[in-house]
């Protein structure tokens, strides 16, 4: 699975729902999903785009570089079937950088059921791999 695109909308006024099109296996999947704020939008899409039970255990967001602009850093660690992997996302944009850490996951989480509970290195996504 790789993202394609996310678009975001937030704010005040709610909901906040996220748009994404993923590339699954080679072929465009696009979801709309409201969330009780924009990343749970997010990773509701991918819910939505990708069944699956994974639980979330653990969502955290660092700032890598200094200022505004600063690149986020995001992980992500998702368990199920008795697993648990994390993975990293990282982009200017912190919504960004989450969903592709939360798809760095998953997609480790069917690497690991794939090859019987192998390990799997931890990755990361950059903003470069989008697209």
């Amino acid at each position: 699975m790789k993202l394609v695109s996310l678009s975001v909308i937030a704010g005040t006024r709610g909901p906040q729902r996220a748009t994404m099109k993923l590339d699954i296996e080679g072929r465009a999947a696009l979801e709309e999903c409201d969330g009780n704020g924009p990343v749970d939008a997010i990773f509701n899409c991918i819910k939505s785009l990708v069944p699956h039970e994974a639980k979330l255990e653990l969502y955290q967001v660092h700032a890598v570089t200094e200022g505004t602009d600063a690149q986020a850093e995001v992980s992500v660690r998702l368990a199920g079937e008795g697993r648990s992997v994390t993975a990293r996302g990282a982009d200017p944009d912190t919504l960004v950088a989450s969903a592709k850490a939360y798809l760095g996951a998953l997609n480790k989480l069917m690497v690991r059921r794939q090859r019987g509970g192998v390990t799997v290195s931890e990755g990361r996504l950059h903003s470069t791999e989008v697209g």
